[in-house]
């Protein structure tokens, strides 16, 4: 399973000519993407209002993956690793991040927070 981060779904949405574009198609295609809650959240908070209804269909068949008790209590774990580490990571990458871990999928991101939890050993990233 991919967790895919916004900044993955921005990019393809764009352009569908992308090499992002056609990994993620064939990754919905193949069943393979997951979908963070906060992921969901930014993604239908910047559609435009024309375009909200349709995305909001499409991201419906994706699994969601909503944070738990024990997501937090990885999250809080995390903060004392990067922190002792000299990191510091925003809770919404902090929460694509556990969740993930949660269920052994990797993370496709094109945001470098996420090459540096994958340092931390806090995450494992899907790669083209």
């Amino acid at each position: 399973m991919i967790v895919v981060d916004t900044s993955v779904w921005v990019a393809a949405l764009r352009q569908s000519a992308t090499p992002e574009a056609k990994c993620l198609q064939r990754l919905l295609d193949a069943d393979e993407v997951a979908l963070p809650v906060p992921v969901r959240t930014e993604l239908l908070s910047g559609a435009s209002k024309k375009d909200k209804p349709r995305l909001k269909r499409a991201l419906s068949a994706l699994p969601v993956l909503y944070p738990t008790d024990d997501t937090w209590a990885t999250i809080d774990r995390w903060v004392e690793t990067a922190g002792q580490a000299g990191e510091r990571f925003g809770v919404g990458d902090l929460l694509i991040g556990a969740v993930a871990a949660e269920i052994d999928a990797l993370v496709w991101s094109l945001d470098a927070d996420f090459e540096r939890m994958q340092k931390l050993k806090l995450i494992e990233r899907y790669a083209l």
